[in-house]
């Protein structure tokens, strides 16, 4: 261990950290220190840090705004990389942004530019890099729908290439790039969208903006959604439903209930775990009331999984990233 973190200080001197509280570093703010941890200012940063680690056969991971990430207690065994290269460019309807730049910037940045299609993502916490890894989405878009090329570096290859949209086979809030082991880092993304009006953009920016601090918890630390909505496939998933409650057209419609919707049946709100607490304003967000504990975070994950299992019949599924467990 001290080998490798040995050749890391050598590299960005005092940049990398050692024993790094994670807690500071994700919305969440639970977590306990990385044995490793650096900020990545730039794609070389990121890559020669990883090559480092692969070398010294150390585990790594990368997080990007740190917004949909549980960090176990006991922290991580190895280097955590956290992406912080946020350059952009535009050309003509083409918009290529660095992993690490926040969705929520890049959406308002596109709005000024004088583009369309974007606006829905000034409601992501996280950054571009994240959210095209999970195929993150809201207010009924989803980043697949304007992706067209993602630049990785494969790490199992040791050299960057372009993935195309086919290649990174998306799927509702999943990615091929979920999947691949070791994981590739996200270096930019390119996005194609339309020319737009920018009264307009900003006018929908605003409603989203204000429609998520009506309906999202503000007032305490959280990891955005815990849960995946459930995806319907069948009548089967729908006979223990339909004994319970009164499922919404629009849901049916879409063939996705919302995992807040069960949760808020289920009369969870409110629920704690130490300080651990379902958002008594959204169901499907897990809060931390000032010393929640990872360990109790996964006590409340599990205690509501189990509930909507035996009332409803469905399985929710995490949706945030966990590290260290």
């Amino acid at each position: 261990m001290a080998d490798y973190r040995a050749e890391l200080i050598t590299r960005f001197g005092d940049r990398l950290k050692k024993d790094e509280p994670l807690a500071k570093h994700v919305n969440f703010r639970i977590g306990g220190p990385a044995d490793a941890y650096l900020e990545a200012k730039t794609t070389a940063d990121a890559v020669d840090a990883i090559r480092i680690a692969r070398r010294q056969h150390v585990p790594w991971v990368i997080i990007g705004g740190g917004s949909n990430v549980l960090v176990a207690d006991a922290g991580f065994r190895g280097l955590v990389v956290q992406t912080a290269f946020r350059g952009w460019r535009q050309e003509g309807n083409r918009v290529t942004a660095d992993a690490g730049v926040l969705s929520a910037f890049l959406a308002r940045a596109t709005v000024d530019a004088g583009l369309t299609g974007f606006e829905w993502a000034v409601g992501l916490p996280g950054t571009i890099g994240g959210a095209v890894r999970g195929n993150a989405g809201c207010f009924g878009n989803e980043t697949k729908d304007h992706v067209e090329t993602i630049r990785i570096y494969d790490a199992n290859a040791d050299a960057e290439r372009l993935m195309t949209w086919a290649e990174c086979k998306f799927k509702y809030r999943d990615s091929i790039m979920k999947h691949m082991n070791p994981p590739p880092l996200v270096l930019d993304v390119t996005l194609t969208l339309a020319p737009g009006d920018k009264k307009a953009g900003k006018a929908r920016l605003d409603e989203i903006v204000r429609t998520r601090k009506e309906k999202q918890p503000h007032d305490a630390a959280s990891a955005g959604c815990m849960f995946k909505n459930v995806v319907l496939n069948g009548k089967e998933d729908l006979w223990k439903l339909r004994q319970e409650t009164d499922i919404p057209s629009d849901f049916m419609e879409e063939k996705s209930i919302a995992a807040g919707w069960l949760i808020d049946q289920a009369d969870l709100k409110g629920t704690k775990v130490g300080d651990a607490e379902v958002s008594d304003k959204h169901g499907n967000f897990c809060v931390n009331r000032g010393n929640a504990t990872a360990d109790q975070v996964m006590q409340l994950v599990s205690l509501i999984k189990t509930k909507i299992r035996n009332r409803f019949g469905v399985q929710l599924e995490e949706e945030v990233q966990l590290i260290g467990f």
